[in-house]
């Protein structure tokens, strides 16, 4: 980890923390004014939400009547489209009151304890949850306990997972309990208890360019990359990794989203110009904004240019730019989960426009829109995080855009992306070891597809359930699955 990015973190987050001020005592006027004003002006479906029209603007009662007897989280969320409904149909859209910590957010800074995990119905049984471990952060403080990929989670802070308090699993501090034995049977899954950890979250940067291996198989070198986030702070280390592939000279590569929950739109752009690079100067991603904000609407064209960027100033910005080190691949295999969301989206249906794409897995999230962060600063058109109005540390993440292809094909009208070969996520429960070990399911039957030998049936569990994935750790948090533009790249369109 360059040492800039070290002294920058250390820097914001000692502010955030160690000098954080409460909201609690201010009158939330101003603030409400700038929900509803910024919302009015950007929200993707602001047309479709009766209290946001513009008429509510000519008529200072009605108005005042909107704004007024709500904090500002209430007064956001009651102006989204059908986000109470079910179906509901924004459930992405969201609000932080310390605008510092969302900054840091977006270059992967969070208070964590280093887990990620994934919650499934246990059974058949009316509200019963399991746990496994996805990968565990390096050096974290759920390293250091011995936390493992793979591991179930029974319990936490020493009551069984259910649908009532698996969110406890969000908290700063708990406990968890880790299955001694784990058994798949035609009923769900059968655990033992094992030992208890208590885990603590720290202030922690994540590399999401989390692992990668070579595989020669059948003549072929395969490369395995795992990608949890797009990070665009991190875009050099992932042009450094597609270096390395190149140097082992990879003709088919398996890229692992199952843990990605998404990122920046420059990631993305920049990850599809890495795996092919006979497209170069070819749309990928066509954006679409609302009618107030067409001057935005815009099309990500593959380019042989990566750009970088650092966090420093509480501010993500562009440092410099790296040639793209490219694959020239024809075809790639993408690992996918329930957790695979908006950018890994993004990806498979951007590349689905040039070449072949295999995904295995399961379906994947479904969250085709896209957001960017509005500020307090209406002279700027709430883009501005420098002119800001100090006064509060509100600042909004609202849905703001839609997102289709550079063949602009249809996204799913419901649900998400199809696996081409379906892994039953249960088979992992018992299985799943480190990165890159072939106990891991999908990564078997990756590297069976790319190596020409696939064997039928591969991956599968005696239990299924409908509707299983009750979610993970990106998916359940604010943020956590998402793509979004840059604030300070948005600010030059």
């Amino acid at each position: 980890m360059k040492f800039t990015k070290i002294i920058s973190i250390i820097i914001v987050f000692f502010t955030i923390f160690a000098s954080c001020r409460k909201d609690d005592d201010q009158n939330f006027g101003s603030v409400n004014d700038f929900v509803w004003r910024g919302l009015n002006s950007w929200y993707l479906w602001q047309p479709d939400v009766p209290q946001l029209a513009d008429q509510l603007m000519m008529n200072p009662g009605q108005y005042q009547n909107v704004i007024n007897g709500k904090s500002p989280d209430q007064l956001f969320y009651s102006l989204l489209y059908k986000y109470n409904t079910v179906p509901r149909v924004d459930r992405f859209s969201w609000i932080v009151s310390d605008v510092d910590a969302l900054m840091a957010s977006f270059s992967g800074v969070t208070k964590s304890n280093g887990m990620d995990f994934a919650l499934f119905a246990k059974d058949n049984s009316s509200g019963s949850v399991v746990g496994i471990v996805n990968y565990v952060v390096p050096a974290s403080p759920a390293a250091l306990a011995g936390i493992k990929r793979g591991d179930v989670i029974t319990r936490v802070n020493n009551t069984p997972l259910t649908t009532n308090n698996y969110t406890d699993l969000l908290n700063e501090q708990y406990s968890i309990t880790i299955a001694d034995t784990v058994m798949q049977t035609a009923g769900g899954i059968v655990t033992t208890d094992g030992p208890s950890y208590n885990l603590s979250a720290v202030v922690l940067e994540e590399n999401p360019v989390a692992f990668y291996k070579k595989f020669e198989q059948n003549g072929k070198n395969i490369g395995y990359l795992v990608y949890n986030s797009f990070r665009s702070n991190y875009n050099d280390e992932l042009n450094n990794a597609f270096a390395t592939m190149k140097a082992d000279g990879i003709n088919e590569l398996i890229l692992d989203l199952r843990y990605n929950g998404g990122g920046s739109v420059e990631s993305a752009a920049a990850l599809g110009q890495m795996i092919t690079g006979q497209f170069t100067g070819q749309p990928y991603v066509h954006l679409n904004f609302n009618q107030k904000h067409g001057q935005y609407s815009s099309t990500e064209t593959l380019s042989n240019s990566v750009k970088i960027y650092d966090f420093a100033n509480g501010q993500t910005t562009q440092t410099g730019t790296q040639t793209a080190n490219t694959l020239q691949l024809s075809k790639v295999y993408v690992l996918t989960s329930a957790g695979s969301a908006s950018a890994s989206e993004l990806t498979i249906q951007g590349l689905r426009a040039y070449i072949n794409v295999i995904t295995v897995g399961s379906e994947t999230y479904g969250k085709f829109v896209g957001s960017n962060t509005l500020f307090d600063s209406p002279g700027y058109d709430y883009l501005s995080y420098e002119k800001r109005n100090k006064g509060h540390r509100w600042a909004m993440q609202p849905i703001t855009f839609a997102y289709v292809n550079g063949n602009s094909d249809p996204n799913p009208v419901s649900g998400g992306i199809s696996a081409d070969y379906e892994v039953n996520p249960y088979a992992y429960f018992g299985t799943m070891a480190e990165f890159g070990e072939l106990s891991d399911p999908g990564l078997s039957t990756a590297l069976n597809l790319a190596a020409a030998k696939m064997a039928a049936g591969f991956g599968d569990s005696p239990f299924r359930k409908m509707n299983n994935f009750v979610g993970n750790k990106k998916t359940l948090s604010p943020f956590g699955a998402d793509v979004y533009i840059e604030p300070s790249t948005l600010q030059k369109r």
